[in-house]
């Protein structure tokens, strides 16, 4: 029997239309605050992606425009890779720290995933640091490979942080999951270390330019201008690669991206059976 319009007035629930019973929903059944979240979400992206983009053209033109170093010559311009992956590799293990630190605080907040995609980062971060440092290597100081300070302490964050994530991998519960994070918490002590072995031990490598403790660092304006944006680049791009590689390590119900679902069957109604009155 159909609900008249006193039902209506009562406030029936059962008799409200569908759209009201359930929130307003979007194409498919999204739920329309979920389709806004991911629009925002996908211009904050786009975006994100265009400002790295913008920011990677102009380091590639300054670090053409720089004039080579006098002794090293045209090898001398791996720093504008070497020294932003090297930067962006210590970025990537104090967000390893932060999340980590408020995972600790905050059981069940879900900071264990973002801390993952900063590792996974941070280890190919790592790797290519390596790898140019030692085609730099190669080319001033005749050798692939050298045990010095730097070097060392380098290959021993990436160690860190593929011990980070191999026991990520294996743990399950929590108390496995509190002792990942306190490895992360105190893995991130072989960054400083990696940046601060070049004044605490004698190395092949120079002190540091940039981030060196006098204010007048010993560089070419130009040089310091392309390795300040390919620095910002390689920054850009890694939070970006971070926050996307975090985005897919989340449960589909809060990553925040709808999953594509079937119309939902309306709710079966049986119509009351009307009784006969002798």
């Amino acid at each position: 029997m159909a609900a008249g319009p006193a039902e209506h007035r009562a406030g029936n629930a059962d008799a409200r239309p569908r759209s009201h019973r359930a929130g307003r929903t979007g194409h498919r059944g999204i739920p329309l605050s979920a389709v806004i979240t991911t629009g925002r979400d996908r211009r904050v992206d786009r975006w994100w992606l265009a400002g790295a983009a913008v920011a990677t053209v102009v380091a590639l033109v300054l670090g053409v425009l720089a004039p080579p170093d006098a002794v090293q010559g045209g090898i001398q311009k791996l720093m504008y890779v070497h020294v932003p992956a090297a930067w962006s590799a210590y970025l990537c293990f104090l967000s390893v720290l932060i999340a980590n630190l408020w995972g600790l605080m905050r059981t069940g907040s879900g900071a264990g995933r973002l801390a993952r995609a900063a590792a996974e980062a941070g280890v190919v971060l790592t790797a290519l640091t390596l790898a140019t440092g030692s085609l730099w290597g190669s080319a001033t100081w005749g050798t692939w490979w050298i045990w010095d300070a730097r070097i060392t302490s380098t290959l021993a964050m990436g160690l860190v942080y593929v011990a980070y994530l191999c026991l990520d991998s294996l743990t399950s519960t929590s108390r496995g999951r509190r002792l990942t994070a306190m490895v992360g918490v105190v893995g991130f002590a072989s960054a400083p270390l990696v940046h601060f072995s070049v004044i605490w031990w004698r190395t092949l490598h120079q002190p540091a330019t940039v981030l060196a403790p006098s204010l007048s660092p010993p560089i070419d304006g130009r040089m310091g201008a392309a390795l300040a944006a390919a620095v910002l680049a390689a920054s850009l791009v890694t939070s970006l690669i971070v926050r996307l590689r975090h985005e897919r390590l989340l449960p589909p119900a809060s990553s925040g991206r709808p999953t594509p679902q079937g119309p939902k069957p309306a709710p079966h109604r049986s119509d009351p059976v009307p009784t006969v009155s002798r």
